[in-house]
């Protein structure tokens, strides 16, 4: 129904069979108009490029995520070119004078994971910082394993997935979790990049206590360089590691020596950046919601497209391939837009998928099978007649 709006992509790989999804989105063929929108902007408004952007172009992408994840201050929306760099900006708001103690998962994408094990390898730090990590497994019990945590003592961070990027588990009540911490001190930071225009989410209930972290690459279907932090309303954090674009609306009245910060979500931007990639999001947006195609749309058409593997996976009884491999297992429904299967032979299975011009992911041991509005129930077919004869 709707591949026919990715012709782009799909006619230069005619053969493909395109099975990430959750990693690299096809773009729409509206998302290389976009681009091509933003070059005449550049050489239309030349040095007043800039004024443009932030009067039309970053307030229509702030307008459009707010309405995804039904947020009341879309002003309280700021943009990087990655989620590492959200991920920086925030470790750089704690007082490291101070002990410093960190709850999160064993779950967490390299971004934040990698950043904070080098931290730990600090020796001024090793007296200093503690970091709790939660098991994601058993996926049953998270929820409570992690509340449990909270509760049993005060905590400078706490950093969790919506949906884990290594197996597709998705939490079912954010909002209880963040609701279980009690001392308003603690920064809350939900990591919803395999969430965000996947799982309907709402943090109206939250929006007051937790940072928020997502970008375009995988399911707004916009491409790389256009990551967001949604930041709490009335956020007093001055982050150390900060750029120029953070004192917008204040460059002109600096009334003191402090450094000055904007009195929005701007404070924890940085600088310069290049932002083709909020005009590809717009042009995204803007055509799914042409489309009527809400998240709780997109999200069931997805659901379609996994039983539908299923079905086809319990028929075709490959041996390189089983649902007892499943993480989380067939029958949990907590999961987000893509299965996992957990496999010795993930890096061979891999390489010979690709030889058959199908393209999955890996995690380690995990082979990941995204799917997306460009796919069909004919292409999970096909997929299943190449892979017939993989021992």
């Amino acid at each position: 129904m709707y591949q026919s709006h990715y012709s782009k992509f799909l006619a230069a790989n005619p053969n493909r069979l395109h099975f990430a999804a959750h990693s690299h989105h096809l773009w729409l063929d509206v998302t290389r108009e976009a681009q091509l929108q933003y070059w005449d902007d550049s050489a239309a408004y030349v040095d007043k490029k800039w004024a443009h952007i932030f009067s039309e172009v970053v307030p229509k992408a702030q307008q459009h995520i707010a309405a995804a994840l039904q947020l009341s201050f879309p002003e309280q929306i700021v943009f990087a070119p990655n989620t590492h760099e959200f991920v920086a900006r925030l470790l750089s708001c704690l007082d490291w004078t101070k002990p410093v103690t960190i709850l999160t998962t064993d779950s967490e994408f390299y971004s934040f994971t990698r950043q904070l094990q080098r931290l730990e390898e600090l020796p001024e730090l090793k007296q200093r910082l503690c970091v709790r990590r939660i098991a994601a497994e058993p996926f049953e019990t998270f929820e409570s394993r992690f509340i449990e945590a909270i509760e049993q003592e005060s905590v400078e961070l706490i950093f969790f997935s919506h949906v884990f990027f290594n197996s597709g588990f998705a939490i079912a009540d954010v909002e209880r979790i963040v609701k279980s911490v009690q001392s308003k001190q603690t920064m809350i930071v939900i990591d919803g990049y395999h969430g965000f225009m996947a799982m309907p989410t709402s943090l109206s209930a939250i929006e007051s206590r937790v940072f928020y972290l997502s970008g375009g690459y995988k399911y707004a279907q916009a491409g790389e360089g256009v990551c967001f932090l949604a930041v709490p309303k009335g956020s007093p954090h001055r982050p150390i590691y900060t750029g120029w674009f953070a004192e917008f609306g204040k460059l002109a009245d600096r009334q003191s020596d402090a450094v000055p910060y904007s009195d929005d979500g701007f404070r924890f931007a940085g600088a310069t950046l290049d932002p083709s990639g909020l005009y590809r999001f717009n042009a995204a947006m803007d055509w799914l919601a042409a489309h009527l195609l809400t998240v709780d749309k997109i999200h069931a058409y997805v659901q379609h497209l996994q039983q539908t593997f299923f079905h086809c996976l319990d028929a075709s009884r490959l041996s390189c391939l089983s649902s007892e491999s499943l993480v989380p297992p067939k029958a949990f429904m907590q999961r987000g837009h893509f299965l996992t299967f957990n496999l010795p032979n993930a890096a061979t299975l891999e390489a010979t998928l690709l030889k058959r011009d199908i393209v999955v992911d890996r995690r380690g041991e995990r082979l990941r099978f995204g799917f997306g509005l460009y796919q069909t129930e004919a292409d999970i077919e096909e997929l299943f007649k190449r892979m017939k004869d993989i021992e």
